[in-house]
């Protein structure tokens, strides 16, 4: 294998390790909060983008229909979210965050922004830069290969 073979190899093996670490790192500050990842996350989406449907919010996620129905049921339980029907289709309901969801909001954007520059800690801008760049070109490849 040539070096470029291996070093191509290295890149998309520590990509995916990073992945998984990075998650195991968010799941378990998370946790000291009494939230899972997915709660985490699905809180994250909904102070971003606002009121979502179900199937909106399982494809933002990339999770099936009845997972997110499961958590969204679970949520609404503890009292974190609501389902309103929508005004312009009666079958769909948007999610929408409660008031007293907005604690535990404030508390994984608080620990999001903590996991951010612990993972980024000691890399310039220009690095940074060059790698979103990279990344970028390496998403839109598997999106295209995709198709």
């Amino acid at each position: 294998m040539s070096d470029f073979e291996s070093t191509k190899l290295g890149v998309l093996r520590t990509l995916i390790a990073l992945t998984r670490k990075v998650r195991t790192l968010f799941d378990a500050r998370t946790g000291e909060y009494g939230l899972t990842e997915a709660r985490a996350r699905l809180l994250l989406h909904l102070s971003k983008s606002g009121p979502l449907t179900q199937s909106e919010l399982a494809e933002a996620m990339e999770v099936e229909r009845p997972t997110m129905a499961r958590l969204i049921d679970g949520m609404e339980t503890s009292g974190m979210v609501r389902r309103d029907i929508h005004p312009g289709d009666r079958r769909q309901r948007h999610i929408h965050l409660t008031d007293a969801a907005e604690g535990q909001v404030q508390a994984v954007l608080k620990l999001s922004e903590q996991v951010r520059a612990d993972v980024l800690a000691g890399i310039s801008e220009e690095d940074l830069a060059i790698t979103h760049k990279v990344l970028l070109q390496m998403f839109d490849n598997v999106v295209k290969a995709g198709h």
